[in-house]
């Protein structure tokens, strides 16, 4: 089983794929400098794994990473920030 985040700039949104299969996706809408991740959502069959956790880590890793700061309208982005003060500076 092979695990991957891929950004998906056409889609303006992060996947969560397993085995090629997108099993979780975190939409965002980019301007300028600042995304803003209105929605986060798993397979339902899968939700409870740590999956939002592992997906929202790696968008928000890359949203460091190219600069960007970010809006948290999604309600799993928002809790995920507040329990990982390491991400607090990203917040617009």
């Amino acid at each position: 089983m092979t695990r991957t985040v891929r950004h998906n700039p056409e889609a303006s949104r992060y996947e969560l794929e397993e085995d090629g299969k997108v099993i979780g996706v975190a939409d965002y809408r980019l301007d300028g400098d600042v995304a803003t991740f209105p929605h986060t959502e798993i397979v339902a069959h899968r939700r409870g794994e740590g999956l939002g956790a592992e997906l929202v880590r790696a968008a928000l890793d890359d949203t460091r990473a190219r600069g960007h700061r970010i809006v948290a309208r999604c309600w799993y982005v928002a809790e995920f920030v507040g329990e990982h003060p390491e991400y607090a500076d990203l917040l617009a």
